[in-house]
């Protein structure tokens, strides 16, 4: 799949300070995640933590919160993997699904689905 990037707004649930960024769209991920120190600056706070594996197969612990996520003119919530700060921001699929956007990997392109499935 070609690199497919999408301005991603991340905001804790109380605040008024916001992360914006590009985020790369990524098929293979699960959850959503933003460099570490971005993520303190707007105040989201560590609520958890979770092993997650890297596109490498080497896994890592990884502290998580909890946001708010918009892009693409819809918004829902979710989970935001402190990631290191060098690293790219990645928007994963249970963010895309939950607002009925998938991958098309046909042509490698964000698809909106005319409902999201309750099934």
């Amino acid at each position: 799949m070609e690199l497919t990037h999408v301005t991603v707004t991340l905001k804790a649930a109380g605040s008024i300070k916001k992360y914006q960024a590009n985020f790369l769209i990524d098929a293979g991920a699960t959850d959503t995640r933003a460099p570490a120190a971005e993520l303190r600056k707007i105040g989201v706070k560590p609520v958890g933590k979770m092993a997650y594996e890297s596109a490498d197969g080497s896994v890592v612990e990884y502290q998580f919160g909890l946001v708010e996520i918009s892009f693409m003119g819809e918004t829902t919530a979710g989970r935001v993997i402190f990631g290191p700060n060098e690293a790219e921001p990645l928007l994963g699929t249970t963010a895309l699904e939950s607002v009925g956007i998938v991958v098309d990997p046909a042509n490698r392109t964000l698809k909106r689905l005319p409902a999201i499935p309750l099934k």
